[in-house]
């Protein structure tokens, strides 16, 4: 709690206060086979488990039916062929028979009965994976740069990756008493009466925490919207340390000036040995300093935004014992993967395949789930990645493999070369409808034929071929990472958008709302007079988010002052 904090906290903090253990009433609800949901204080204690309860809302006219969403963790987005097996088996044996990759490199398990779901956890956890912190006031799945293509320094990389997350990962003893034992923890027993977890305290943290680890000129991890992010600095193939970047995330809520969007600051470099003592120093900071009265106010952005860089700095200092040193220079070019056959640093090719908004079905001509299963099965050496774009990457391919598993894949109707449009390669959504409750608008369902009518406006005006990054959202929590997109729809209401522009390739931007309110019939009308004015005002080849930046939103921003200056607010009443 915050040293200057008076007001009361909120109820999550009370529930955590009464059960640091975040086991509830989990197990006994689980062995009540009366019950199809958990009670909503146990919703809370749940997400620590990497669980969402939800309910179908394309059902509710009839009532509703529960069901939940988990969620893996996996550190780096790296999984061996059987675990993926394990994970298609338990996708179409207790889930929706989807297999939905998360900006965070993880997989979503969706439509799972509350049955099922202990066994689902077991089993995950037997193939060495898990879902524990997955979700919750704790450090989530820590991310890092999936593809093998630039450096040998990545595998040091994704090694610290997984470093930080078993340092950051909470010691409850609930999970293993709940999911694998499959007993209700007795918390009148002195050792779970008296729990106080070593790292995370009695309250856990104040919010989530989100880590990633990125390797320049790429920034495919967004790495600015984490609260704490590793740049790695990389000389002559080797990893000399990292510049520290803290303070970001894009979570905010309609009509709350207080909630806004913010990119991280980038405090100082790092040599390699101190990584764990800095983790721990930023997410203590978050621990000590969040905001515990109001959750909307809770992430570490606004300690940061709010007590500022320099103060920011200093207390990481005075907690590593000064390990900070000047930021050394790096660039960021793009945000994007690489498509297709590419060959790694240590000569074995790799392949990276687009998933359609992140989600691996199969539907007709297009068995995608189906295909993986099998490259996992006949290739059991391939290394599965899951990308921060929602995408996979098939890693660790001797080149006599590689013809037998563009071969399989066709025979699915899964391409390996040109497998989707620049739009939709650049495109990401979030689930919302109808599994997410807060959802407020349609994402995942709505983005895929919205891009084909954006193409179709592109082409009629000469600009085919022109990749634009597009993201959508069911509401401004920015799960998809809407804010730094060059378009963003951000759901309102049902078929009602907020439309964000100006973001950038680089991924170093923010974009800014240009208008409150469109219906979705209404964007091809709204872009078109943008779109045209982008190609014949643009200078050379620049980009349509640069553009905007450049052009289109100070303009915007001119004709709002103006209207606001002819049209002062009234006074306020004395009266």
């Amino acid at each position: 709690m915050s040293e200057t904090q008076t007001a009361p906290v909120n109820k999550n903090e009370v529930l955590k206060q009464n059960d640091p253990t975040l086991s509830g009433a989990l197990a006994t609800t689980l062995a009540d086979t009366a019950l199809d949901h958990f009670s909503a204080d146990d919703e809370q204690f749940m997400k620590f488990h990497g669980i969402y309860q939800q309910d179908d809302r394309d059902l509710r006219k009839t009532g509703k039916k529960y069901m939940m969403m988990i969620r893996g963790r996996i550190p780096g987005g790296v999984m061996t062929a059987p675990q993926w097996i394990t994970f298609d088996d338990l996708a179409t044996q207790y889930g929706n028979n989807t297999l939905r990759v998360t900006t965070r490199q993880s997989i979503q398990f969706h439509g799972v009965l509350k049955s099922g779901l202990r066994a689902l956890i077991k089993k995950i956890n037997e193939s060495l994976l898990s879902t524990l912190a997955a979700c919750g006031d704790v450090n989530r799945n820590v991310t890092a740069s999936p593809t093998p293509a630039y450096t040998k320094a990545r595998e040091q990389v994704y090694a610290d990756s997984v470093r930080v997350m078993e340092a950051l990962a909470p010691q409850t003893p609930s999970y293993h008493s709940i999911w694998i034992e499959g007993v209700q923890l007795k918390l009148d027993e002195p050792a779970n009466k008296d729990f106080v977890d070593p790292l995370y305290g009695r309250t856990y943290l104040p919010r989530k925490f989100k880590v990633s680890f990125v390797i320049p000129p790429v920034n495919d991890m967004d790495i600015f919207t984490n609260d704490l992010g590793f740049i790695a600095v990389v000389e002559n193939d080797q990893l000399i340390g990292y510049n520290l970047a803290v303070g970001g995330g894009l979570g905010r809520s309609h009509n709350n000036v207080q909630t806004y969007p913010r990119i991280a600051d980038v405090v100082g470099f790092f040599r390699p040995e101190h990584l764990i003592d800095v983790a721990k120093a930023v997410l203590t900071i978050h621990r000590d300093f969040g905001d515990r009265t109001n959750r909307k106010h809770a992430r570490l952005k606004y300690v940061v935004e709010e007590r500022g860089v320099v103060w920011m700095t200093a207390e990481i200092n005075r907690r590593t014992n000064n390990v900070l040193s000047g930021v050394r220079r790096y660039e960021f070019t793009s945000t994007g993967d690489l498509y297709g056959w590419h060959r790694a640093v240590d000569g074995k090719m790799f392949l990276t395949l687009f998933v359609e908004t992140g989600r691996i079905k199969d539907v007709t001509g297009h068995a995608q789930k189906t295909a993986l299963r099998q490259v996992a099965e006949k290739f059991p050496g391939v290394e599965f990645r899951l990308s921060g774009n929602q995408n996979v990457i098939l890693a660790n391919i001797p080149d006599s493999d590689r013809a037998g598993i563009t071969a399989l894949l066709a025979s699915h109707g899964v391409k390996v070369d040109q497998q989707a449009s620049v739009l939709h390669a650049a495109s990401m959504a979030c689930p919302s409808m109808p599994t997410c409750g807060l959802g407020l608008a349609e994402s995942e369902r709505m983005l895929p034929a919205l891009i084909d009518r954006i193409e179709k406006l592109g082409g009629e005006l000469g600009l085919g071929g022109e990749e634009i990054i597009i993201r959508s959202t069911g509401c401004p929590n920015g799960c998809a990472r809407p804010y730094m997109a060059e378009i963003a729809f951000v759901g309102k209401a049902p078929g009602r958008y907020q439309l964000w522009l100006g973001g950038n390739a680089a991924g170093t931007r923010l974009n800014r709302v240009f208008k409150e309110t469109v219906k979705d019939p209404e964007i091809e009308a709204e872009l078109r007079p943008l779109f045209a004015r982008w190609k014949n005002e643009r200078v050379a080849t620049e980009r349509f988010g640069d553009f905007c930046s450049r052009v289109i939103l100070p303009e915007a921003q001119a004709a709002a002052a103006a209207a606001a200056a002819a049209n002062p607010a009234p006074a306020p009443s004395t009266s």
